[in-house]
């Protein structure tokens, strides 16, 4: 949502240039893979944060619970209750590789209708009110 969100807002502040693009000869493929591609680049360095963050907090999990249950004075993970008293954490690479390409497959997806926008601007339009 805020890949689709943040390229719609690109896209309404650039239609200017894309205007001036377009009168240059700029075929509307190019103006779609402009827009396509900074919509992987925002994909990625989110999937990368996501997947570094993700795996840092999952590896320190156990840690944080018994600090914060240190700090509050109570038990989230009691034994009566459950059959843990701890929070098991396992990083499983193939789940790694799978989420983070599922995430870059959706930024992907999401960045096509503002790339569309962007190659359907009228420069005569767009241009008589710049």
């Amino acid at each position: 949502f805020n890949v689709v969100v943040s390229l719609i807002m690109v896209v309404r502040e650039k239609q200017g240039d894309i205007a001036i693009l377009r009168t240059m000869g700029t075929a509307l493929g190019t103006i779609r893979r402009i827009f396509l591609v900074q919509g992987f680049i925002i994909g990625m360095i989110g999937t990368l944060l996501g997947v570094a963050l993700g795996i840092g907090f999952s590896l320190v999990a156990s840690d944080l619970v018994a600090g914060l249950e240190g700090l509050l004075g109570m038990h989230f993970l009691s034994s009566d209750i459950y059959p843990v008293n701890y929070l098991p954490t396992e990083i499983q690479a193939f789940d790694v590789v799978r989420v983070a390409a599922l995430a870059l497959l959706l930024s992907l997806f999401a960045t096509l209708y503002p790339a569309s926008r962007a190659a359907k601007v009228r420069p005569a339009e767009i241009l008589r009110y710049e």
